[in-house]
């Protein structure tokens, strides 16, 4: 287990660096991959910055987890937790950038140009930004902890990455092996069935 700003993290961290750092990551899970080691890494990278990560498609399996919290309560945390560095356009922004996070772990097409205008010349968009929200692949489980103590947050994240590591196991994960194939996902599932 790794948090993905452990490495460090500029004064001033962008689009870029955030790119970049992701596939700094996705090697690192390469690596373990060849011991047989799984990596969970906790960050801010949405599911479509890692599956565009340029070694994104060399990885056995990719399973996402949009841990969230309400409103309220990020507010909350953000302005207790390093006093004076949230002012309230800080808030509002990170606040903006989770309201972004779940509209776009549920849609592809929830507007990607937050995350592909401006970005590192190395990233692969194109692997999925003809999805729709129906595609199969498009997979992000969300983990609501409004409420909730830390002991249940923490397994609801246990059973989660069990539970991944089954549907892995058994073949079933949507992102695993030839997942930018196209022609293993056809765009509509019914016409393939008949």
């Amino acid at each position: 287990m790794h948090d993905f700003d452990e490495v460090g993290v500029p004064e001033r961290p962008d689009r870029h660096w955030r790119h970049r750092m992701t596939e700094y990551w996705v090697r690192r899970a390469l690596a373990y991959q060849d011991r047989g080691i799984d990596l969970l890494l906790t960050g801010q990278s949405p599911l479509g910055e890692v599956l565009a990560a340029p070694s994104a498609p060399l990885l056995d399996g990719i399973a996402v987890c949009l841990i969230d919290v309400a409103d309220g309560v990020r507010r909350d945390r953000l302005t207790a937790r390093d006093v004076g560095r949230w002012d309230a356009a800080a808030v509002d922004a990170f606040l903006g950038w989770a309201a972004w996070h779940r509209r776009h772990a549920y849609d592809p097409r929830h507007r990607p140009d937050v995350v592909t205008n401006g970005s590192w010349s190395e990233m692969v968009w194109h692997r999925w930004t003809g999805w729709t929200a129906e595609d199969p692949r498009w997979c992000t489980h969300l983990l609501d902890t409004t409420g909730q103590p830390v002991a249940k947050s923490v397994d609801h994240v246990q059973r989660w990455v069990t539970e991944q590591r089954d549907t892995h196991r058994s073949g079933r994960l949507p992102l695993s092996h030839s997942w930018p194939d196209k022609s293993i996902f056809p765009t509509d599932r019914r016409a393939s069935s008949t």
